[in-house]
């Protein structure tokens, strides 16, 4: 699963990779943590591969650093960022306008 940890408005500007679940850095530890009550529901637990983009590769590398300490087994990084998956040539979709209901981060994957 990739979790997209960049700002909503980077993501309208820039688009968003599809299928991937958007938590926003600064809950990032609340949504991925199972035993927290505010949860992302979409999320199956610290066995699942979670692999974290930020913009160029940098603020995912600590981010997925904060997963280890979380308890999760196998999270990566996407190096490079959004920004390498799309000059890659990989699939990028238009954001979809305005917010899922409910808390931010909990939404379901795009």
């Amino acid at each position: 699963m990739i979790v997209d940890i960049r700002t909503p408005d980077n993501r309208r500007r820039d688009g968003i990779v599809p299928g991937s679940v958007h938590i926003e850095r600064t809950v990032l530890e609340w949504r991925v943590d199972p035993d927290c009550p505010w949860h992302n529901p979409n999320l199956d637990g610290t066995e699942q591969r979670l692999i974290v983009m930020c913009d160029h590769g940098y603020s995912s590398a600590l981010a997925a650093a904060s997963l280890v300490d979380l308890g999760f087994v196998r999270p990566a990084h996407l190096v490079g960022g959004f920004e390498a998956w799309r000059e890659a040539g990989l699939p990028v979709r238009s954001a979809q306008a305005g917010r899922s209901p409910g808390l931010p981060g909990c939404g379901p994957p795009d």
